[in-house]
């Protein structure tokens, strides 16, 4: 059963690479399909679902609170393990993006999925609180920055993110109690509906099999700490917070979906070593059609 609920989502992806493969309907539509998805139909996904989140519930305030513990004890275990084994920034970039960022797009999808409307609204709030922090801690990695060095152009980069933006929207229309007036609402739910389907073909478009001949070992590697060991934590941590049901399992679920293909294009923008990012990419989404049914079936057991 849960097989059959989850094959869509991965047919998404596989249809993107056939068609990306393909050349149809031209190669530079995938491009732009990407920036018209994380610039418009997205961003207008996170505010439809942020504006209608209960933001007083105080779950949401434990779920918020787990997703940084966990994001930020990923992010020190790597530092100490740098440290114990050094790394340029290059190459330490990518690794840390390989286990602490998210495909959002497939996230989403298998939350709302297996969760609906409630569960979306909650993966909004993870991603209001989740998206700022992974980011901040991929660059200060690429870069081997400090947020106490270099503050503004650490938040100018951060501010400058559409999905950011759509989420601070959102958290101001929840706390004023305003909502979406005048017909808004709708107009940004017809825009949100085309996000998720056209963000996993994308995501297929995206991967680079090429980039899978170079350092299995450092792909495997981190694809395991990514897959498999960042659920195990994220199922614990929610443990110790006390949160179950549709909390739980936003929480689980972002941090058992492969690493977001924008982590690419951000260690290109810094100098990080592209092609390890793209075989981090396409490694772990390759192997997310096998592991994420595994942990939802864990999850799921008594």
């Amino acid at each position: 059963m849960l097989l059959i609920t989850i094959w869509p989502i991965f047919a998404l992806i596989c249809l993107g690479y056939a068609l990306a493969r393909r050349g149809f309907p031209s190669a530079e539509f995938w491009p732009a399909a990407e920036r018209i998805n994380y610039f418009v139909l997205f961003p207008a996904l996170l505010v439809s679902s942020l504006a209608k989140a209960p933001v007083d519930d105080p779950e949401l305030l434990r779920l918020g609170a787990a997703a940084v513990v966990i994001i930020l004890l990923a992010a020190a275990a790597l530092a100490l393990a740098r440290r114990l084994r050094p790394m340029p920034a290059a190459r330490f970039g990518p690794v840390l993006q390989g286990v602490v960022r998210f495909n959002t797009y497939l996230g989403l999808s298998v939350v709302g999925t297996f969760a609906g409307p409630a569960g979306l609204e909650r993966a909004a709030v993870y991603l209001a609180i989740a998206v700022p922090l992974v980011n901040v801690l991929s660059i200060m990695a690429l870069t081997d920055a400090s947020a106490a060095r270099a503050p503004m152009a650490l938040l100018r980069t951060v501010f400058r993110n559409p999905l950011i933006l759509a989420c601070l929207a959102g958290f101001a229309l929840a706390l004023a109690g305003v909502g979406l007036p005048l017909g808004t609402g709708s107009f940004l739910s017809l825009l949100g509906q085309g996000s998720l389907p056209l963000g996993l073909l994308c995501v297929g478009a995206a991967l680079r099999p090429a980039a899978l001949r170079q350092d299995m070992a450092g792909l495997a590697g981190v694809g395991a700490l990514r897959l498999l060991a960042m659920p195990a934590l994220a199922a614990a941590v929610a443990q110790g917070f006390g949160l179950s049901g549709t909390e739980a399992l936003v929480l689980v679920v972002f941090s058992a979906i492969p690493t977001a293909p924008t982590s690419y294009v951000l260690t290109r923008q810094l100098g990080g070593d592209g092609p390890f990012m793209a075989g981090l990419v396409t490694a772990q989404t390759m192997a997310a059609v096998v592991t994420i049914p595994l942990v939802l079936l864990v999850l799921q057991a008594p």
